[in-house]
């Protein structure tokens, strides 16, 4: 049989086996997608009052704007899919429309002081949370898909990775954007220090099976950890010693007795598909590139974009159930 035939039949065998899912509160969620294109506009006073930058004492050119006014400009561009000049130009109409006499950062001021800013993102008090991880690759620059696809990659090609840590509700709890070099497993540490809530569970695929990713999770006190041991996995910790029983070993045992397959859902490891499609979303919304050239302004330019999708899901999430 053709190889291409088979592959056929595997993705038809697939697809029939998928579990097929249906929103239970489709009505409200419409309403969420639609507040997510809405254009409100309004100003604070407290906005206005804080644009311009108070003196800090120093000596030296004092700032203009202050941080406010560049995060505020910054995100009205990444919300409206604009670069630095054309987010410049819209606050001025913006300010024109609403008889707002105060100037606006130009696109130098923009680029300069964004790697300058603090960018909190926004997120729920929580007391515990079930952290979810993953990875993805996205552009800064470098040749076109059709060259790539003619010619191949060349030096110029840069990439980025960035990773983020999600709640079971979708939340996006933390995020940082690393080298395209850079282990998923490295990163860890660092994505639970911007975490103050208890983290219960952490979940993650085979690219996370690393010492240092259970020794993060040991750290702070993870109740379990559901990450997928590689196929040809060892014991770390065999059952003579004296210590705990190491989590890894646990997983690896429970496979060993059923199947991977029985202990994904035993364990709820799908849940972890959460991380694959909060990806999806972000994409879709801000595309696959960075726009910024050096790293602390594509860590701006990432935070900002993470801060308006965690509002945009505030606005409701999907709740789905399983159709059997």
């Amino acid at each position: 049989m053709p190889k291409n035939k088979q592959t056929k039949q595997k993705s038809n065998k697939n697809s029939k086996n998928k579990k097929k899912y249906k929103v239970r509160n489709w009505s409200e969620y419409n309403e969420a997608l639609k507040k997510r294109g809405m254009l409100d506009v309004y100003i604070d006073e407290c906005v206005l009052d804080e644009w311009q930058a108070k003196a800090n004492g120093k000596r030296g050119a004092q700032f203009v704007y202050s941080d406010l006014a560049i995060t505020i400009t910054l995100q009205l561009g990444k919300v409206f899919g604009q670069k630095l000049r054309q987010a410049e130009g819209l606050v001025i109409s913006l300010f024109k429309l609403m008889n707002i006499s105060l100037s606006v950062p130009d696109f130098s001021t923009l680029s300069r002081r964004s790697g300058e800013i603090v960018v909190n993102i926004p997120k729920n008090q929580k007391e515990k949370i079930v952290a979810i991880v993953d990875s993805s690759g996205l552009k800064v620059f470098g040749e076109g898909e059709w060259k790539v696809r003619k010619h191949g990659w060349s030096k110029h090609r840069t990439w980025r990775k960035i990773h983020l840590m999600l709640d079971s509700d979708g939340e996006i709890r933390a995020a940082e954007l690393t080298g395209n070099n850079t282990a998923d497993a490295d990163v860890v540490a660092d994505l639970f220090a911007q975490e103050n809530a208890k983290i219960d569970s952490f979940l993650g695929d085979g690219a996370y099976d690393k010492r240092k990713t259970y020794h993060a999770c040991q750290e702070r006190k993870v109740r379990k950890i559901i990450v997928p041991p590689q196929k040809n996995a060892k014991i770390f910790q065999h059952g003579n010693s004296n210590n705990e029983p190491h989590p890894r070993d646990e997983n690896l045992r429970q496979i060993r007795k059923t199947t991977r397959k029985k202990w994904k859902e035993q364990t709820g490891y799908h849940l972890r598909s959460l991380a694959e499609t909060a990806m999806f979303r972000f994409k879709s919304m801000f595309g696959d590139k960075l726009n910024a050239r050096d790293i602390k302004r594509q860590k701006t330019e990432l935070l900002l974009s993470i801060a308006i999708l965690n509002k945009m899901t505030s606005f409701g999430m999907p709740d789905s159930y399983a159709v059997i």
